[in-house]
């Protein structure tokens, strides 16, 4: 693991209790595990890692984000998506691809809907020109797609198609 997901990884589990994890794993149900840190310790451990690491390029971001999203905890995978809204700017419409993977992965609408809205969304309205046009291609295929949780961000966008944003997790 990388010094910044190490970083990331035990700020978590220092943030966590096992009596959250408890009630988060009640209450959002699904196959993953679950440190029991809370939302905020998540967003201020991507903030802290920011500062700590401030050299973190594109494809640093983008590794980051696969390694922490590559082990199944929620507050991982919550992290992950927090590093990407962070650095929304700097993501391109090839980062769709690596994205399509963590909605697959999601299992969790409250995993798919944050990725949809605050990645995926201002990815795709940034985007001009050709670019704009391949990824509505790739959101327009999502809609289609067997997997619940690509089909649900396909709804999330507008796009619709088959079971579109109804259906639950993966």
């Amino acid at each position: 693991m990388s010094a910044a997901g190490d970083f990331v990884d035990a700020t978590l589990q220092r943030e966590s209790s096992w009596e959250r994890a408890d009630a988060d794993r009640a209450r959002l149900g699904g196959g993953l595990d679950f440190y029991g840190a809370s939302v905020g310790a998540v967003r201020g451990t991507v903030r802290d890692a920011g500062r700590r690491y401030p050299a973190l390029d594109h494809d640093d971001i983008t590794a980051l984000s696969s390694e922490l999203w590559a082990v199944p905890v929620f507050e991982r995978r919550l992290a992950a998506i927090v590093l990407l809204q962070s650095h929304v700017r700097m993501l391109r419409a090839s980062d769709l691809t690596r994205i399509e993977g963590f909605l697959r992965a999601a299992q969790l609408p409250a995993l798919i809907d944050p990725l949809t809205a605050d990645v995926v969304r201002p990815l795709t309205d940034a985007l001009t020109g050709a670019a704009r046009g391949r990824a509505r291609i790739v959101l327009e295929r999502w809609a289609h797609d067997p997997s619940p949780g690509l089909r649900r961000a396909a709804g999330l966008l507008g796009i619709t198609g088959g079971a579109g944003g109804t259906d639950g997790a993966a």
